[in-house]
């Protein structure tokens, strides 16, 4: 039966593409016909062949002549591809994507702290005392410490004079949102020392000392994946909800 609504392009990309990153469409399947589409969607057969195409480019599938349009396995899916990893991160996070994360954060971050230390100029100084600041003054607004907090790394990126690592920094933006969100909140004292910790790193960007921030930085990564880590395993019950908290429960703290 032909659905009575037709969905668009970006639509049925994503259904089709959070569909394989958990795994509903294992690696090696086929992707649906283009008639089980058309009858699912409603679409029409060219925008379901650029639908195929999308996936491709997205490295989530593969066309192969006479064998049809499978699943790619994992190690072929383009996480660098913002539309990727958003779609990764809705689906949840588990031990294995917390790691993953991790381990990026530190291969990239400390050598863009460190590049930063170099490069930097005055105004990217203001952006990251900025930053600090906002941490600072958003008191117990969970969401704008965590805002000002990304805004802060972004910033050290930025200063690392090097695009390749803003460009890394955008992609992995979605995924900081979300681990930011994941992480137990704080409370204020640990809010102070979380800015502390940030401090460290933009004084050791400003006296121009690349290894001491390149460790700051470090610090700063992992101070917050235990928390995490224990909250995905049930050892430690969040808090009860403020008001404001269960209101918005987007409200949410970073490391």
């Amino acid at each position: 039966m032909r659905s009575s609504r037709v969905a668009g392009h970006d639509e049925i990309v994503a259904i089709l593409g959070s569909q394989i990153l958990s795994g509903e469409l294992p690696p090696g399947s086929r992707l649906p016909t283009e008639e089980e589409m058309l009858a699912r969607f409603g679409a029409s057969r060219v925008l379901m062949r650029e639908i195929t195409k999308t996936l491709v480019a997205k490295g989530l599938a593969v066309a192969k002549t006479r064998v049809g349009t499978r699943v790619s396995p994992p190690e072929q899916w383009s996480y660098f591809d913002p539309d990727v990893l958003a779609w990764r991160v809705r689906l949840g996070f588990d031990h294995q994507f917390l790691e993953q994360l991790v381990q990026m954060r530190r291969a990239v971050e400390p050598a863009a702290a460190a590049l930063a230390a170099e490069q930097r100029t005055g105004a990217h100084l203001a952006e990251m005392r900025k930053a600090l600041a906002a941490m600072s003054d958003a008191g117990s607004d969970r969401r704008a410490f965590s805002d000002a907090d990304l805004d802060f790394h972004i910033a050290v990126a930025v200063a690392s004079g090097n695009p390749l690592f803003r460009s890394i920094a955008s992609v992995i933006e979605t995924a900081l949102e979300a681990y930011f969100a994941l992480s137990t909140p704080l409370q204020i004292a640990s809010m102070e020392a979380a800015v502390a910790s940030h401090t460290r790193i933009a004084d050791a960007i400003e006296q121009r000392d690349g290894e001491a921030a390149a460790r700051a930085m470090l610090a700063v990564i992992d101070e917050g994946p235990d928390r995490v880590r224990r909250q995905l395993l049930g050892l430690t019950k969040p808090a009860e909800p403020s008001i404001d908290e269960a209101a918005n429960p987007s409200v949410v703290t970073c490391s």
